[in-house]
């Protein structure tokens, strides 16, 4: 009982510690541990017998642990299931003396021998395998009175645990433990029988326990082949540029370092584990493939091989497009060549530049084409490209050259002084006529190299000798209240159309060519009244003796010389003809026209008209005329 209480507490042990090494295992294998389950296992161990509650006639079996041995043979039908042989064998010694002291041979031990088969089931958890089985079959066992071997019939039913190990490719495992529970009946004849001979029937009940090894053979689900996949990046390229190769591997051992080899057809590899690179530097423009090998170990499951193909693409030549900007300009102007040059493979690339006319200066992929003191044509330039292998492109674009367009400048008419609006001195510049002149004396200013043509005119009925006095009036306006040079100004006489001054500004290269007017010799005109009206400060106007006078200085008149004053004489009526006066002195005459000066823009006509509801404007206290006669001249030139 002491050894039986033994075993179960080593059997309560092993089985703990196999429990527990079955779940870290187990763990472990879902890492990715590769595991083979067996086809055929071979179990053999040594073991101990222990009966109880079994006896015949009083006799009790005993336990036996002195030489023994089971035997077992499985064959697994898949990773779970299986049938299984098993045999034993237990020899005591001398166990039945102690019923029997007169006993001899085999008779005085106790032997049991037992041949049985039956299911088997298995769960592998990693390295470690429980199991369970239930057997049936023969016993073959003698009595403790002494009975003779003979044979029954036995049932067996119990678990096990097997740990594999990690070397020798998992063929050998141990078996901590296999406890099994044994039932078996054997008749040994009547109990009254001839002299020497014992009858009697058994019932034997025992625990039989067993450790050992168990060799593992073959594998029900063999491990998935490696697999090697690889590809070539990019899979066409130009000489000289990289192609990059990956290898894919799959269903390798993760216990198990992979051997990468590769190998190509051209190119210079550089290889590092899964992934090698091929320098394509001087290969020929075809087809190539570069082949990728892993191993693991020697058996063919645990390699593999892939190929990738590649390709060489002969180098392509650069294209180049041209364009000007403008195609069509003026001789003189700047012509700008775009050029765009485009390599497949991004050679370097070079540019020039040619024309059938003109200079043309380049940078990189732009140049300027000079065209001055070209006649009209169309110019062909062409443009050049060549890449550092030699290979070329040509472009070609037109530029039409034609001749400078000439402006003429033409002639502006300006705003016209209106004399109707004093019956009494239709030939006095009055206030709103002054603000014509305003604006034109500003526009005479601004375009400085014009010069202005005021065009005097008269009605039927008045003396032609009006139409020259209304013309220098103005002109003595813009000269002695605004400053404008006297030979900038050019005075005509035109038809009698009207009393009124038109003006016309003459751009520098116009031409004025009304041929209804014509020039006139102002010294044969006497001239009459105030040039223009007071100033609104109270003043008057230059009296008609001091109508105009030349910018550059005068000689100094005599000392003895009196100024030449106008005196106001009391206006006499209608019907009554004016008391006559002494002239207060000689008309004043001007230069004949000069040349123009340049100016900028003239102000609008529109705006140099009087404002609506303007005051009226102001006239001095009449004086008495005194009509000078004039000197017999010829008419004015034309």
């Amino acid at each position: 009982m002491q050894r039986l209480t033994q075993w179960a507490s080593l059997l309560l042990v092993v089985v703990g510690l196999g429990a527990a090494a079955a779940v870290s295992s187990a763990q472990a294998s879902k890492g990715g541990e590769q595991h083979i389950d067996s086809r055929v296992d071979i179990y053999g161990g040594y073991g101990y017998f222990h009966p109880f509650n079994s006896s015949v006639a009083g006799y009790e079996f005993q336990s036996v642990y002195n030489p023994n041995a089971t035997v077992g043979v499985s064959t697994w039908f898949n990773r779970y299931f299986g049938v299984e042989l098993e045999g034993g064998y237990f020899s005591g010694t001398n166990e039945h003396k102690q019923y029997i002291p007169s006993c001899t041979g085999e008779t005085c031990s106790q032997l049991v021998y037992t041949a049985e088969g039956g299911p088997i089931f298995r769960y592998p958890l990693g390295r470690w395998v429980p199991f369970a089985h239930i057997l049936g079959g023969g016993e073959r066992t003698n009595g403790p009175a002494a009975q003779s071997l003979m044979w029954g019939w036995g049932v067996t039913g119990g678990v096990g645990l097997d740990y594999v190990l990690p070397f020798w490719g998992q063929h050998l495992a141990i078996r901590p433990i296999q406890a099994d529970y044994q039932r078996s009946q054997v008749v040994y004849g009547p109990l009254l029988l001839p002299a020497g001979q014992e009858g009697g029937f058994s019932s034997l009940s025992n625990l039989k326990l067993s450790a050992g090894l168990v060799v593992r053979m073959g594998d029900v689900e063999p491990p998935v082949p490696v697999m090697l996949g690889c590809g070539a990046q990019p899979a066409s390229v130009f000489p000289g540029d990289p192609v990059k190769v990956e290898a894919n591997a799959l269903h390798l051992n993760p216990k198990k370092t992979p051997v990468y080899t590769w190998a190509a057809n051209g190119g210079k590899i550089n290889a590092s584990g899964p992934e090698a690179t091929i320098d394509t530097t001087g290969l020929a423009p075809g087809d190539y493939v570069v082949t990728g090998h892993v191993e693991e170990g020697p058996k063919p499951r645990q390699q593999a091989s892939c190929a990738a193909p590649f390709s060489i693409q002969a180098f392509q030549a650069p294209t180049l497009t041209c364009s000007a900007n403008p195609s069509t300009a003026v001789s003189g102007t700047d012509i700008a060549i775009s050029t765009v040059g485009v390599s497949p493979q991004n050679r370097p690339l070079t540019y020039s530049y040619s024309a059938t006319a003109g200079v043309i200066g380049s940078s990189g992929p732009t140049a300027v084409l000079t065209t001055a003191g070209l006649s009209p044509m169309t110019i062909t330039v062409t443009c050049n490209l060549v890449d550092d292998l030699g290979q070329t492109a040509k472009a070609t674009t037109d530029v039409i050259i034609t001749a400078p367009v000439v402006t003429v400048p033409q002639t502006q008419p300006l705003c016209s002084l209106s004399f109707t609006r004093d019956r009494r001195r239709p030939v006095r510049v009055d206030n709103e006529a002054k603000g014509c002149l305003d604006d034109i004396a500003l526009t005479l200013s601004q375009q400085t190299d014009a010069h202005l043509v005021m065009v005097g005119n008269s009605t039927p009925d008045e003396k032609p000798e009006a139409a020259a006095e209304r013309a220098l009036n103005a002109r003595q306006y813009l000269v002695d209240e605004k400053g404008i040079d006297p030979t900038r100004i050019e005075l005509r006489v035109g038809p009698p159309t009207g009393m009124v001054v038109t003006d016309t500004l003459v751009p520098a290269g116009a031409t004025f060519s009304d041929q209804d007017t014509h020039k006139f010799d102002e010294k044969t005109i006497i001239r009459h009244g105030q040039a223009y009206g007071v100033t609104r400060s109270g003043g008057t106007s230059r009296p008609r003796g001091a109508a105009f006078q030349r910018p550059a200085p005068a000689p100094a008149p005599p000392a003895n010389t009196a100024p030449a004053t106008a005196t106001p004489t009391p206006t006499a009526p209608a019907d009554q003809p004016a008391a006559p006066t002494t002239p207060a002195a000689a008309p004043a005459t001007s230069a004949p026209g000069a040349p123009a000066v340049p100016v900028a823009a003239p102000v609008s006509p529109a705006a140099l008209a009087p404002a609506p509801g303007s005051t009226p404007p102001v006239t001095a206290t009449p004086e008495t005329q005194t009509t000078q006669p004039a000197p017999t001249s010829s008419p004015a030139p034309q």
